[in-house]
């Protein structure tokens, strides 16, 4: 029997190309079994949508929120104070007060202003809606009718008789009803005579008694 060791010659080639296809086998199995399932689409491409979160974003927005939001958006500067207020009356009077000393020094025959009160508010509204309405032209002269603006203008008047509703006298509550009605008349006379005429500028309604 011979001493001399035997050695067996092991080819490392093959033991590394079955360490390569193990991990290359391990790595195709992680892959496998993260990649999702196919899902079978039929007739083509679907759209998924995730169907609760879709409504809540269709979700009506209560009224009550926009409104608030809005309230919120266009809020209005705080109103000033009494002092303030009073402060700036007394300067507006002494302005005023300069302007009327001025214009009668350069107009000795013109007396003072006088005070300005409610009826003359409800004078201003009325004479505007009769020349919207075509009255005050000068003779010979075609009509000018804003019958929109006059519109306008005879609501304001019906908005300030709401909002003064059992705060003026009676006086005053008589005259503002009287124009309110007369107004409206004409109104509804001017637009009775344009549906007539086919939107022909028809005569100026004849200006009231006031």
């Amino acid at each position: 029997m011979s001493d001399t060791p035997k050695f067996t010659v092991i080819d490392r080639r093959k033991f590394k190309a079955d360490e390569e296809a193990s991990q290359e086998a391990a790595a195709e199995k992680a892959a496998s079994e993260a990649k999702p399932e196919p899902v079978e689409l039929g007739g083509g491409p679907r759209l998924v949508v995730n169907e609760p979160r879709q409504e809540a974003e269709l979700k009506p927005i209560p009224v009550e929120d926009v409104a608030a939001e809005l309230e919120a958006e266009s809020e209005l500067p705080p109103a000033p104070t009494a002092a303030e207020s009073q402060e700036q009356k007394s300067a507006y009077d002494a302005a005023a007060q300069r302007l009327e000393e001025l214009v009668r020094a350069q107009n000795p025959g013109v007396g003072a202003q006088p005070a300005v009160g409610f009826e003359n508010l409800v004078q201003q509204f009325y004479v505007s809606a009769m020349i919207q309405m075509g009255a005050g032209a000068q003779e010979g002269q075609r009509p000018r009718v804003d019958i929109l603006g006059a519109r306008n203008t005879i609501d304001l008047l019906g908005v300030l008789a709401e909002k003064t509703k059992r705060n003026l006298t009676d006086k005053e509550n008589r005259m503002l009803q009287a124009v309110l009605f007369e107004a409206r008349m004409a109104f509804m006379e001017l637009t009775s005579m344009i549906t007539l005429q086919g939107m022909q500028p028809p005569q100026p309604p004849p200006p009231g008694k006031r």
